[in-house]
This record gives structure tokens, sequence and C-alpha cells, in this order.
């Protein structure tokens, strides 16, 4: 390895195996998490960690033992990346962000408090409204 810095990717499909794939060109250090062999990027990553990463336990440990952690999908555990954070591993994109991704309400919020063209909505907060 050129890098030593490990980068942990959360999510192995097909964006984590680009991720990979790319990342390899620099000879970086790459940890990828996700349920199963089969998925994509475990059979290109230096090292393929099986579990779940909406499990907050999971995703901490994975952390602890990368430098830089990113994701390939949103829906991740934020709760640890969060407080992963809040001890200083650099976490791309921010977990806030990740969090605002998540959740639509947040997102469309964001874009018209920031003038982004979306299409219309209305915000319900229950299947009767």
């Amino acid at each position: 390895m050129i890098c030593n810095t490990k980068i942990g990717i959360l999510g192995g499909g097909q964006l984590g195996k680009m991720l990979v794939q790319a990342g390899s060109r620099w000879d970086l250090d790459l940890w990828t998490m996700d349920k199963d062999f089969d998925f994509p990027a475990a059979k290109v990553t230096n090292q393929f960690i099986q579990g779940d990463f909406t499990n907050y336990d999971l995703v901490y440990q994975l952390g602890r033992l990368v430098d830089i952690i990113t994701i390939e999908i949103e829906n991740v555990n934020v709760e640890a990346l969060f407080k992963l954070e809040k001890e200083g591993k650099e976490i791309y994109p921010q977990p806030s962000v990740i969090q605002t991704i998540k959740d639509k309400k947040l997102k469309k919020n964001f874009y018209h408090s920031h003038q982004i063209p979306t299409s219309a909505y209305e915000l319900v907060e229950n299947a009767g409204e």
C-alpha cells in the first residue's frame, strides 16, 4: 500500500464496487462492509467485513478500524457516525448530510430554504392526512 490511510465504505453494491475499483488505481487501503459476500464490492475490496451497515455497533466498530468513512448508500446507521464524528473520525459526507438525505421532510425543507428547485410537495405526518 502506498497510502497507509484505511478508508471504510458502508455498502458493497455496484457503487461500492466502483469506489473500490477507482481507489485501487491509487493503491488505497479500502475496507467495505455489507451484509453478504455475494455483493459486488466483496470481490474487489482489500478487506470485506460481513455486517449490517444499519447496525449501530457494527458501524461503530468499522469506524474504529479505519481512518476515513464514506457511504455508497444512505440507509446507514447515522447515530454511530455522529458518535465517530464527535471522536474525531473523518466522515464523508458528514452524518448531518446523510441524515438530511435519509429524511424526505428534512431534504425538501433544505431544498426550499436554499432555493433549490424541486417538485411541489406537501408534508404529512401520517397516512391519515
